[in-house]
């Protein structure tokens, strides 16, 4: 964790970009004071003094589009801070867009760049607007707050500050989760990030075996019925069963081994059931996290034994060569390789030793649990996970990476590939691929021209 964190100080106001307007002076006190006691959404909230000072973020999509990339390269940190303060006002506007993409924007700066004293200081009016997201907001609103949630409770870390906001967001996040007339898209985020800032945050025994529960409750509703001999057929909800698993399977890997071995005895003969579903990111999703079950049980007894261990490894045999017609060709492609390599955990306990790099450093996952919560935490920051595993504390105590390196503005400078330098290596590449391709067909033709 940082040090010298500071708790429970009050939000600090100020000129946010130096322009020292009055206008200015009195967003940046609006953003980052004292929270005030605000009806969501109301008129005050939407005043006229505040958008008349937010006009140049009017339109926060162009922001979120583009991320903090446009601003490490034209702008500065103050000018990122600026911004920011101007998108989280714009979570309390009336139009439900704009909310919308004031909340991506400020996922898509804090997924780019490690901002911890800025998230400190106005976490709880952060907070705030999430919780009012998802009480009130539609689908794609509430898929923004809980994708913001993820990424604040990642910048924080451990401790008190995630604590809180899991203590808040947590009966919510599970009330949506649950909803059946809410949006799976909206019960599908919710579920992972749920499972993440539980990860990170909980320090309750209680409260992760409920969350455990709370997704158990989900993701079991896709188990083979035992009056069903057939395949199992995907429906609307088969999503929001895959996010709840793979949330489940991670919060599983920081679980107590009496807790484990309960797990382990419950879902062990029923988890392979999910392998016959005709979705194929059901299949990969059910394997991979079988793999993280024998490993976690292995790890307990070596001698475990799995009693149904020969008709297990034949189901994954036949996904790993699968040749069915009627399945898309990419999916068979990624299918068939995710479950060589289950079959290989599976059989001879053996894990394809996978290389990350990330600046001048570089990342061994060895096993399927740090496979999967790698997995997770790329899929909540995107491009921007190399640069929290080069920067965030608490991702690289969890991969086991020690403190930061600390590199020199030359260093980093050099480091750093440009747009058009990014533009120009992509064009080579697709151009060499051209050319492999086109003597590829070449050679095609020339023997069927032979024959």
């Amino acid at each position: 964790m940082p040090k010298n964190k500071k708790r429970n100080t009050p939000h600090r106001g100020g000129s946010a970009g130096g322009g020292g307007s009055g206008a200015a002076a009195a967003t940046a006190a609006t953003a980052g004071g004292q929270h005030r006691n605000v009806q969501p959404f109301s008129d005050e909230d939407a005043s006229i003094e505040t958008m008349s000072h937010c006009s140049g973020y009017s339109d926060p999509s162009s922001f979120a589009e583009d991320g903090p990339e446009v601003l490490d390269e034209e702008g500065t940190q103050e000018d990122l801070e600026y911004k920011l303060k101007g998108l989280i006002d714009l979570t309390l506007d009336k139009s439900a867009k704009t909310r919308q993409a004031a909340l991506e924007g400020i996922k898509n700066a804090l997924a780019s760049k490690m901002l911890y004293e800025f998230i400190l200081e106005r976490r709880m009016t952060l907070t705030d607007s999430i919780e009012r997201c998802l009480k009130k907001g539609k689908s794609d609103e509430q898929r923004a707050a809980a994708a913001l949630a993820s990424v604040l409770c990642i910048q924080l870390g451990p401790g008190i500050e995630s604590e809180e906001i899991l203590k808040t967001l947590g009966p919510i996040l599970k009330k949506i989760i649950c909803d059946g007339s809410a949006s799976i898209q909206a019960r599908q985020t919710c579920a992972t990030c749920f499972g993440v800032c539980c990860f990170i945050a909980t320090d309750d025994i209680t409260e992760l075996y409920s969350t455990l529960e709370c997704l158990e409750n989900i993701f079991t509703k896709s188990y083979l019925k035992e009056k069903d001999t057939t395949v199992i057929c995907s429906t609307a909800n088969t999503v929001l069963h895959i996010s709840s698993l793979l949330a489940w399977t991670l919060l599983l890997t920081i679980c107590p081994i009496n807790e484990v071995k309960k797990k382990l005895e419950m879902h062990f003969h029923k988890l392979p059931s999910l392998l016959s579903c005709d979705d194929v990111n059901m299949r990969i999703a059910a394997g991979e996290s079988l793999a993280l079950l024998f490993e976690l049980a292995r790890g307990i007894e070596s001698d475990f034994f799995y009693e149904d261990m020969e008709s297990l490894t034949q189901m994954l045999r036949a996904l790993a060569t699968d040749g069915n017609k009627h399945r898309a060709k990419v999916d068979k492609r990624k299918q068939r390789s995710v479950f060589r390599d289950v079959l290989r955990a599976v059989e001879e306990r053996d894990f394809p030793t996978e290389t990350i790099k990330f600046g001048p450093e570089r990342m061994y996952i060895d096993c399927w649990v740090k496979k999967h919560t790698y997995d997770t935490f790329k899929e909540v920051l995107g491009s921007g996970m190399q640069y929290h595993l080069q920067s965030n504390e608490f991702l690289r105590n969890v991969f086991e990476l020690g403190p930061p390196v600390m590199l020199d503005a030359a260093t980093l400078k050099t480091m750093k590939i440009s747009r058009f330098e990014r533009h120009l290596y992509n064009s080579a590449a697709f151009k060499a691929r051209t050319k492999a391709r086109s003597k590829c067909r070449d050679k095609r033709a020339d023997v069927g021209e032979f024959f």
